[in-house]
Protein backbone atom coordinates (compact mmCIF):
# COMPACT_ATOMS: atom_id res chain seq x y z
CA UNK A 1 0.00 0.00 0.00
CA UNK A 2 2.91 2.32 1.01
CA UNK A 3 4.48 1.46 -2.20
CA UNK A 4 1.55 1.96 -4.15
CA UNK A 5 1.18 5.43 -3.04
CA UNK A 6 4.62 5.89 -3.25
CA UNK A 7 4.12 5.35 -6.71
CA UNK A 8 1.04 7.45 -7.53
CA UNK A 9 3.15 10.47 -5.46
CA UNK A 10 5.58 9.72 -8.03
CA UNK A 11 3.43 10.03 -11.02
CA UNK A 12 1.56 13.31 -10.05
CA UNK A 13 5.47 14.58 -9.35
CA UNK A 14 6.60 13.72 -13.00
CA UNK A 15 3.59 15.13 -14.28
CA UNK A 16 3.89 18.48 -12.83
CA UNK A 17 7.75 18.62 -13.58
CA UNK A 18 6.45 17.67 -17.60
CA UNK A 19 4.06 20.54 -17.26
CA UNK A 20 5.93 22.72 -15.92
CA UNK A 21 8.81 22.13 -18.64
CA UNK A 22 5.77 22.47 -21.05
CA UNK A 23 5.31 26.38 -19.71
CA UNK A 24 8.48 26.92 -19.81
CA UNK A 25 9.94 25.70 -23.34
CA UNK A 26 6.96 27.70 -24.93
CA UNK A 27 8.05 29.71 -28.00
CA UNK A 28 8.55 33.51 -26.99
CA UNK A 29 7.05 36.09 -28.77
CA UNK A 30 8.80 39.78 -29.75
CA UNK A 31 8.53 43.37 -29.96
CA UNK A 32 7.87 42.12 -34.08
CA UNK A 33 4.54 40.53 -33.06
CA UNK A 34 2.88 43.75 -31.18
CA UNK A 35 4.02 45.69 -34.22
CA UNK A 36 2.57 43.95 -36.82
CA UNK A 37 -0.48 44.38 -35.54
CA UNK A 38 -0.45 47.81 -35.19
CA UNK A 39 0.94 47.49 -39.04
CA UNK A 40 -1.85 45.68 -39.69
CA UNK A 41 -4.55 48.43 -38.43
CA UNK A 42 -2.75 50.51 -40.41
CA UNK A 43 -3.81 49.10 -43.28
CA UNK A 44 -7.45 48.61 -42.94
CA UNK A 45 -7.47 52.51 -41.27
CA UNK A 46 -6.18 53.22 -44.78
CA UNK A 47 -9.13 50.83 -46.43
CA UNK A 48 -11.68 52.95 -44.37
CA UNK A 49 -10.51 56.26 -44.79
CA UNK A 50 -10.20 56.43 -40.85
CA UNK A 51 -10.17 59.94 -39.44
CA UNK A 52 -7.04 61.25 -37.42
CA UNK A 53 -8.95 61.30 -34.05
CA UNK A 54 -11.09 58.22 -34.41
CA UNK A 55 -7.68 56.22 -35.48
CA UNK A 56 -6.60 57.45 -32.03
CA UNK A 57 -9.04 55.67 -30.67
CA UNK A 58 -8.92 52.50 -32.18
CA UNK A 59 -5.38 52.19 -31.21
CA UNK A 60 -5.63 53.33 -27.38
CA UNK A 61 -8.28 50.70 -27.02
CA UNK A 62 -6.41 48.37 -29.14
CA UNK A 63 -3.20 48.48 -27.08
CA UNK A 64 -4.85 48.89 -23.71
CA UNK A 65 -6.28 44.97 -24.41
CA UNK A 66 -2.74 43.71 -24.77
CA UNK A 67 -1.21 45.57 -21.81
CA UNK A 68 -4.37 44.62 -19.84
CA UNK A 69 -3.15 40.44 -20.02
CA UNK A 70 0.22 41.66 -19.25
CA UNK A 71 -0.63 43.81 -16.55
CA UNK A 72 -2.48 41.01 -15.05
CA UNK A 73 0.04 38.42 -14.96
CA UNK A 74 2.25 40.87 -13.30
CA UNK A 75 4.62 41.82 -16.16
CA UNK A 76 3.50 45.92 -16.06
CA UNK A 77 1.51 48.12 -14.01
CA UNK A 78 -2.43 47.84 -13.38
CA UNK A 79 -3.79 51.04 -15.44
CA UNK A 80 -6.67 50.58 -12.51
CA UNK A 81 -6.61 54.31 -10.63
CA UNK A 82 -4.18 55.71 -13.80
CA UNK A 83 -6.82 55.71 -16.48
CA UNK A 84 -10.07 57.63 -15.81
CA UNK A 85 -12.84 55.17 -14.79
CA UNK A 86 -11.06 52.22 -15.73
CA UNK A 87 -12.56 49.46 -14.34
CA UNK A 88 -11.52 46.78 -11.66
CA UNK A 89 -11.56 43.43 -14.02
CA UNK A 90 -12.88 40.14 -11.63
CA UNK A 91 -10.21 37.28 -12.29
CA UNK A 92 -10.78 34.97 -15.22
CA UNK A 93 -10.63 31.20 -14.96
CA UNK A 94 -8.24 30.88 -17.76
CA UNK A 95 -6.78 27.91 -18.64
CA UNK A 96 -3.28 27.10 -17.26
CA UNK A 97 -2.04 26.60 -20.51
CA UNK A 98 -2.60 30.23 -21.79
CA UNK A 99 0.06 32.00 -22.70
CA UNK A 100 0.60 35.99 -21.99
CA UNK A 101 2.52 37.04 -24.44
CA UNK A 102 0.08 35.24 -27.06
CA UNK A 103 -2.62 36.07 -25.27
CA UNK A 104 -1.93 39.34 -25.49
CA UNK A 105 -1.37 39.99 -29.29
CA UNK A 106 -4.54 37.96 -29.54
CA UNK A 107 -6.46 40.51 -27.34
CA UNK A 108 -5.11 43.22 -29.53
CA UNK A 109 -6.54 41.47 -33.14
CA UNK A 110 -9.84 40.53 -31.38
CA UNK A 111 -10.30 44.29 -30.06
CA UNK A 112 -9.28 45.78 -33.17
CA UNK A 113 -11.43 43.70 -35.01
CA UNK A 114 -14.43 44.93 -32.93
CA UNK A 115 -13.60 48.47 -33.30
CA UNK A 116 -12.82 48.89 -36.96
CA UNK A 117 -15.48 48.99 -39.66
CA UNK A 118 -13.07 46.58 -42.12
CA UNK A 119 -12.64 44.49 -38.53
CA UNK A 120 -12.74 41.43 -40.64
CA UNK A 121 -10.28 42.05 -42.48
CA UNK A 122 -8.10 41.60 -38.81
CA UNK A 123 -9.46 38.10 -38.47
CA UNK A 124 -8.30 37.52 -41.82
CA UNK A 125 -4.85 39.01 -40.44
CA UNK A 126 -4.81 36.76 -37.12
CA UNK A 127 -5.63 33.48 -39.01
CA UNK A 128 -2.21 34.16 -40.72
CA UNK A 129 -0.55 34.98 -37.36
CA UNK A 130 -1.67 31.73 -35.52
CA UNK A 131 -0.76 29.47 -38.23
CA UNK A 132 2.91 31.14 -37.80
CA UNK A 133 2.58 30.76 -34.29
CA UNK A 134 2.05 26.42 -35.08
CA UNK A 135 4.81 26.94 -36.96
CA UNK A 136 7.21 28.16 -33.92
CA UNK A 137 5.88 25.84 -31.81
CA UNK A 138 2.63 27.17 -30.17
CA UNK A 139 0.25 23.97 -29.62
CA UNK A 140 -3.40 24.30 -30.64
CA UNK A 141 -4.19 23.67 -26.56
CA UNK A 142 -2.52 26.73 -26.16
CA UNK A 143 -3.01 28.71 -28.73
CA UNK A 144 -7.21 27.51 -27.63
CA UNK A 145 -6.70 28.45 -24.14
CA UNK A 146 -4.55 32.00 -25.05
CA UNK A 147 -7.62 32.92 -27.63
CA UNK A 148 -10.48 31.87 -24.60
CA UNK A 149 -8.65 34.78 -22.28
CA UNK A 150 -7.79 37.32 -24.55
CA UNK A 151 -11.78 37.06 -25.76
CA UNK A 152 -12.22 38.01 -21.66
CA UNK A 153 -9.96 40.90 -21.91
CA UNK A 154 -11.22 42.17 -24.98
CA UNK A 155 -14.89 42.14 -23.60
CA UNK A 156 -14.18 44.02 -20.73
CA UNK A 157 -11.69 46.86 -22.55
CA UNK A 158 -14.75 47.24 -25.63
CA UNK A 159 -16.74 48.02 -22.98
CA UNK A 160 -14.72 50.40 -21.24
CA UNK A 161 -14.45 51.83 -24.56
CA UNK A 162 -17.95 51.86 -25.20
CA UNK A 163 -18.94 54.02 -21.99
CA UNK A 164 -16.04 56.73 -23.76
CA UNK A 165 -19.25 58.67 -25.87
CA UNK A 166 -18.03 58.27 -28.87
CA UNK A 167 -21.34 56.64 -29.76
CA UNK A 168 -23.17 59.74 -28.84
CA UNK A 169 -21.38 61.50 -31.51
CA UNK A 170 -23.70 60.64 -34.01
CA UNK A 171 -26.87 61.10 -31.99
CA UNK A 172 -26.01 65.27 -31.73
CA UNK A 173 -26.99 68.08 -34.35
CA UNK A 174 -25.04 68.31 -37.65
CA UNK A 175 -22.31 70.84 -37.56
CA UNK A 176 -23.11 74.65 -38.80
CA UNK A 177 -20.89 76.31 -40.75
CA UNK A 178 -20.91 79.98 -38.74
CA UNK A 179 -20.09 81.98 -42.03
CA UNK A 180 -18.50 84.86 -40.38
CA UNK A 181 -15.61 86.55 -41.23
CA UNK A 182 -12.42 84.70 -40.31
CA UNK A 183 -14.39 81.73 -39.54
CA UNK A 184 -13.29 77.89 -41.07
CA UNK A 185 -15.37 77.13 -44.91
CA UNK A 186 -14.90 74.34 -46.69
CA UNK A 187 -11.89 73.94 -48.92
CA UNK A 188 -11.09 72.24 -52.33
CA UNK A 189 -11.04 70.51 -53.93
CA UNK A 190 -13.72 68.21 -52.13
CA UNK A 191 -15.07 70.51 -50.31
CA UNK A 192 -15.64 67.63 -47.28
CA UNK A 193 -18.02 68.01 -44.28
CA UNK A 194 -15.89 68.41 -40.98
CA UNK A 195 -14.30 65.91 -39.42
CA UNK A 196 -15.48 64.78 -36.16
CA UNK A 197 -16.63 68.62 -34.45
CA UNK A 198 -17.89 66.33 -31.52
CA UNK A 199 -14.70 64.61 -30.55
CA UNK A 200 -13.69 66.91 -27.96
CA UNK A 201 -16.72 65.30 -25.81
CA UNK A 202 -15.35 61.93 -25.58
CA UNK A 203 -14.00 60.82 -22.38
CA UNK A 204 -10.00 61.52 -22.23
CA UNK A 205 -7.87 58.77 -20.45
CA UNK A 206 -4.99 60.22 -18.66
CA UNK A 207 -5.83 64.30 -18.75
CA UNK A 208 -8.87 65.56 -16.54
CA UNK A 209 -10.23 66.90 -19.83
CA UNK A 210 -10.17 68.31 -22.90
CA UNK A 211 -9.95 71.86 -21.70
CA UNK A 212 -7.42 71.22 -19.02
CA UNK A 213 -4.60 72.35 -21.19
CA UNK A 214 -6.07 75.29 -23.53
CA UNK A 215 -3.83 77.19 -25.48
CA UNK A 216 -3.30 80.94 -26.01
CA UNK A 217 -5.94 82.37 -28.13
CA UNK A 218 -5.18 82.72 -31.67
CA UNK A 219 -4.16 85.75 -33.31
CA UNK A 220 -7.58 87.61 -33.88
CA UNK A 221 -8.55 87.49 -37.73
CA UNK A 222 -8.51 91.35 -39.41
CA UNK A 223 -8.19 92.38 -42.99
CA UNK A 224 -6.00 95.61 -41.79
CA UNK A 225 -2.93 95.12 -43.54
CA UNK A 226 -0.89 96.41 -40.73
CA UNK A 227 -3.02 93.95 -37.92
CA UNK A 228 -0.52 90.70 -36.62
CA UNK A 229 -3.61 88.44 -38.36
CA UNK A 230 -2.54 89.70 -41.84
CA UNK A 231 1.31 89.65 -41.09
CA UNK A 232 0.84 85.94 -40.54
CA UNK A 233 -1.17 85.81 -43.99
CA UNK A 234 1.25 87.51 -45.83
CA UNK A 235 4.00 85.48 -44.51
CA UNK A 236 2.24 82.17 -45.37
CA UNK A 237 1.67 83.90 -49.15
CA UNK A 238 5.42 84.64 -49.31
CA UNK A 239 6.25 80.98 -48.13
CA UNK A 240 4.96 78.99 -50.63
CA UNK A 241 5.20 77.09 -54.14
CA UNK A 242 8.24 78.44 -56.02
CA UNK A 243 9.32 80.40 -52.98
CA UNK A 244 10.16 77.12 -51.22
CA UNK A 245 13.41 75.27 -51.28
CA UNK A 246 13.28 71.84 -52.11
CA UNK A 247 14.14 70.39 -48.43
CA UNK A 248 11.28 72.70 -47.52
CA UNK A 249 8.83 71.04 -50.03
CA UNK A 250 10.54 67.37 -49.20
CA UNK A 251 9.70 68.01 -45.04
CA UNK A 252 6.34 68.68 -46.00
CA UNK A 253 5.43 65.95 -48.18
CA UNK A 254 7.15 63.59 -45.67
CA UNK A 255 4.95 64.57 -42.79
CA UNK A 256 1.69 65.34 -44.92
CA UNK A 257 -0.34 62.09 -43.41
CA UNK A 258 -3.68 63.17 -45.09
CA UNK A 259 -6.13 60.50 -45.42
CA UNK A 260 -8.68 62.77 -47.02
CA UNK A 261 -6.50 63.83 -49.75
CA UNK A 262 -7.47 63.48 -53.38
CA UNK A 263 -6.69 64.24 -57.00
CA UNK A 264 -8.82 64.94 -60.14
CA UNK A 265 -9.31 62.60 -62.20
CA UNK A 266 -11.62 64.86 -65.38
CA UNK A 267 -14.41 64.94 -63.60
CA UNK A 268 -13.94 62.34 -60.62
CA UNK A 269 -11.78 62.45 -57.02
CA UNK A 270 -9.72 59.77 -56.37
CA UNK A 271 -8.86 59.47 -53.11
CA UNK A 272 -5.01 59.00 -52.52
CA UNK A 273 -4.03 55.68 -49.90
CA UNK A 274 -2.10 57.94 -46.51
CA UNK A 275 -1.89 56.97 -43.37
CA UNK A 276 -2.94 59.47 -40.49
CA UNK A 277 -0.63 61.20 -38.59
CA UNK A 278 -1.08 58.76 -35.39
CA UNK A 279 -0.40 56.07 -36.97
CA UNK A 280 2.41 57.72 -38.66
CA UNK A 281 3.52 57.99 -34.63
CA UNK A 282 2.49 54.25 -33.92
CA UNK A 283 5.12 53.29 -37.04
CA UNK A 284 7.96 55.21 -35.44
CA UNK A 285 7.42 53.52 -32.43
CA UNK A 286 7.47 50.19 -33.72
CA UNK A 287 11.24 51.60 -35.46
CA UNK A 288 12.23 52.73 -32.03
CA UNK A 289 11.28 49.27 -30.19
CA UNK A 290 12.75 46.90 -32.69
CA UNK A 291 16.11 49.15 -32.81
CA UNK A 292 16.81 48.79 -29.44
CA UNK A 293 15.71 45.29 -29.13
CA UNK A 294 12.87 46.07 -26.93
CA UNK A 295 11.18 43.24 -24.91
CA UNK A 296 7.74 42.40 -25.21
CA UNK A 297 6.32 43.63 -22.26
CA UNK A 298 8.04 46.95 -22.50
CA UNK A 299 7.10 46.76 -26.31
CA UNK A 300 3.59 46.71 -25.15
CA UNK A 301 4.01 49.32 -22.41
CA UNK A 302 5.35 51.81 -25.05
CA UNK A 303 2.93 51.36 -27.50
CA UNK A 304 0.39 52.00 -25.22
CA UNK A 305 1.45 54.79 -23.64
CA UNK A 306 1.74 56.28 -27.19
CA UNK A 307 -1.60 55.37 -27.76
CA UNK A 308 -2.84 57.03 -24.60
CA UNK A 309 -1.33 60.12 -25.62
CA UNK A 310 -2.36 60.33 -29.34
CA UNK A 311 -5.58 60.18 -28.29
CA UNK A 312 -5.88 62.17 -25.64
CA UNK A 313 -3.88 64.87 -27.76
CA UNK A 314 -6.54 65.02 -30.45
CA UNK A 315 -9.46 65.64 -28.19
CA UNK A 316 -7.43 68.24 -26.66
CA UNK A 317 -6.65 69.52 -29.97
CA UNK A 318 -10.07 68.97 -31.94
CA UNK A 319 -11.35 71.12 -28.36
CA UNK A 320 -9.58 74.03 -29.53
CA UNK A 321 -10.12 73.47 -33.67
CA UNK A 322 -13.66 73.88 -32.87
CA UNK A 323 -13.98 76.71 -29.98
CA UNK A 324 -11.57 78.78 -31.67
CA UNK A 325 -13.05 77.82 -35.64
CA UNK A 326 -10.21 80.12 -37.39
CA UNK A 327 -9.98 79.95 -41.03
CA UNK A 328 -7.50 78.13 -43.02
CA UNK A 329 -4.61 80.37 -44.83
CA UNK A 330 -6.09 78.87 -48.47
CA UNK A 331 -9.65 80.34 -47.70
CA UNK A 332 -8.18 83.44 -46.28
CA UNK A 333 -5.57 84.06 -49.02
CA UNK A 334 -7.73 82.84 -51.70
CA UNK A 335 -9.62 85.73 -50.29
CA UNK A 336 -8.06 88.77 -49.33
CA UNK A 337 -5.07 88.26 -51.57
CA UNK A 338 -4.73 85.55 -54.54
CA UNK A 339 -8.18 84.27 -55.78
CA UNK A 340 -5.58 81.49 -57.69
CA UNK A 341 -3.38 80.04 -54.43
CA UNK A 342 -2.99 76.87 -53.43
CA UNK A 343 -1.06 75.78 -51.08
CA UNK A 344 1.63 72.67 -51.11
CA UNK A 345 -0.39 69.86 -49.40
CA UNK A 346 -4.27 69.57 -49.47
CA UNK A 347 -5.96 71.53 -46.91
CA UNK A 348 -7.72 68.68 -44.55
CA UNK A 349 -11.49 69.31 -43.55
CA UNK A 350 -11.32 70.88 -40.17
CA UNK A 351 -10.69 73.90 -38.61
CA UNK A 352 -7.32 75.44 -38.44
CA UNK A 353 -6.18 76.49 -35.12
CA UNK A 354 -4.85 74.40 -33.52
CA UNK A 355 -1.67 72.61 -35.40
CA UNK A 356 -3.09 68.91 -34.54
CA UNK A 357 0.48 67.54 -36.05
CA UNK A 358 2.47 70.27 -34.27
CA UNK A 359 -0.03 68.48 -30.93
CA UNK A 360 0.50 64.82 -31.61
CA UNK A 361 4.00 64.66 -32.84
CA UNK A 362 5.23 66.40 -29.93
CA UNK A 363 3.25 64.53 -27.48
CA UNK A 364 4.22 61.11 -28.95
CA UNK A 365 8.12 62.73 -29.13
CA UNK A 366 7.97 63.33 -25.22
CA UNK A 367 6.51 59.97 -24.60
CA UNK A 368 9.41 57.64 -26.61
CA UNK A 369 11.95 60.04 -25.42
CA UNK A 370 11.12 58.99 -21.89
CA UNK A 371 11.57 55.14 -22.81
CA UNK A 372 14.38 55.81 -25.11
CA UNK A 373 16.69 58.79 -24.52
CA UNK A 374 16.93 61.98 -25.83
CA UNK A 375 19.46 61.17 -28.49
CA UNK A 376 17.94 58.57 -30.31
CA UNK A 377 18.67 57.86 -33.64
CA UNK A 378 16.72 56.29 -36.05
CA UNK A 379 15.38 56.19 -39.80
CA UNK A 380 11.99 56.73 -40.48
CA UNK A 381 10.68 54.46 -43.35
CA UNK A 382 6.99 54.27 -42.14
CA UNK A 383 5.87 55.57 -45.34
CA UNK A 384 8.11 54.28 -47.70
CA UNK A 385 5.11 51.67 -48.85
CA UNK A 386 3.48 54.87 -49.98
CA UNK A 387 6.45 56.65 -52.11
CA UNK A 388 7.43 58.04 -49.31
CA UNK A 389 11.21 58.30 -48.99
CA UNK A 390 12.83 57.59 -45.37
CA UNK A 391 14.07 60.29 -43.66
CA UNK A 392 17.18 60.54 -40.91
CA UNK A 393 16.36 62.05 -37.49
CA UNK A 394 18.41 62.40 -34.02
CA UNK A 395 15.79 62.48 -31.80
CA UNK A 396 12.13 62.32 -31.42
CA UNK A 397 12.14 65.86 -30.69
CA UNK A 398 13.95 66.84 -33.99
CA UNK A 399 11.27 64.65 -35.98
CA UNK A 400 8.60 66.65 -34.11
CA UNK A 401 9.77 69.94 -34.53
CA UNK A 402 10.01 69.00 -38.14
CA UNK A 403 6.54 67.80 -38.06
CA UNK A 404 5.19 70.70 -37.09
CA UNK A 405 6.67 73.06 -39.47
CA UNK A 406 5.93 70.86 -42.11
CA UNK A 407 2.29 72.60 -41.93
CA UNK A 408 3.29 75.79 -42.26
CA UNK A 409 5.68 74.59 -45.47
CA UNK A 410 2.88 72.97 -46.58
CA UNK A 411 1.03 75.79 -46.42
CA UNK A 412 -1.69 74.26 -44.46
CA UNK A 413 -1.29 76.44 -40.86
CA UNK A 414 -0.64 79.67 -39.42
CA UNK A 415 2.96 80.32 -37.26
CA UNK A 416 0.84 80.99 -34.21
CA UNK A 417 -0.56 77.18 -34.53
CA UNK A 418 2.38 75.73 -35.27
CA UNK A 419 4.17 77.30 -32.04
CA UNK A 420 1.32 77.26 -29.16
CA UNK A 421 0.33 73.40 -30.88
CA UNK A 422 4.00 72.55 -29.94
CA UNK A 423 3.43 73.74 -26.41
CA UNK A 424 0.41 71.69 -26.15
CA UNK A 425 1.63 68.74 -26.98
CA UNK A 426 5.12 68.65 -24.71
CA UNK A 427 1.68 69.54 -21.67
CA UNK A 428 0.00 66.68 -22.52
CA UNK A 429 2.94 64.12 -23.06
CA UNK A 430 4.60 65.35 -19.36
CA UNK A 431 0.98 64.73 -17.80
CA UNK A 432 0.96 61.27 -19.67
CA UNK A 433 4.73 60.37 -18.65
CA UNK A 434 3.82 61.98 -15.08
CA UNK A 435 1.06 60.55 -14.32
CA UNK A 436 1.67 56.87 -15.31
CA UNK A 437 5.53 56.66 -13.53
CA UNK A 438 3.70 57.72 -10.49
CA UNK A 439 0.44 56.07 -10.71
CA UNK A 440 -0.49 53.30 -8.30
CA UNK A 441 -0.60 49.61 -9.39
CA UNK A 442 1.59 46.35 -9.12
CA UNK A 443 4.03 45.21 -11.51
Amino acid sequence: MKRNLITILSAICLLLVVRCAEKRQQPVLTNKDVSKVIARMTDVMVHDVTNPPLASRFFAYTCLAGYEVMARDKQLKSMQGILNQYPAISASKQNELYNPQLSAVMAMFETAAKLQPSGSLMGKYEEGFLDSCRTIGFTDEVIDSSKSYAKFISKKILAYAKADGYRKISNYPRYKLKRTPGSWDLTPPAYMVPVEPYFNTVRTLVIDSASQFVPDAPVPFSTDKNSAFYKFLELSYSKSGDKLTQEEKNIANFWDCNPFAVQNDGHMLIGLKKISPGAHWMGVTAIACSQSQAGFAKTIEVNTMVAIGLMDAFICCWEDKYRTDRIRPETAIRRYIDPHWKPLLQTPPFPEYISGHSVISTTSAVILTHYFGNSFKYIDDVEQQFGVPPRQFNSFTQAATEAAISRFWGGIHFMDAIDNGILQGYRVGNWVVNKVSRGKGSK
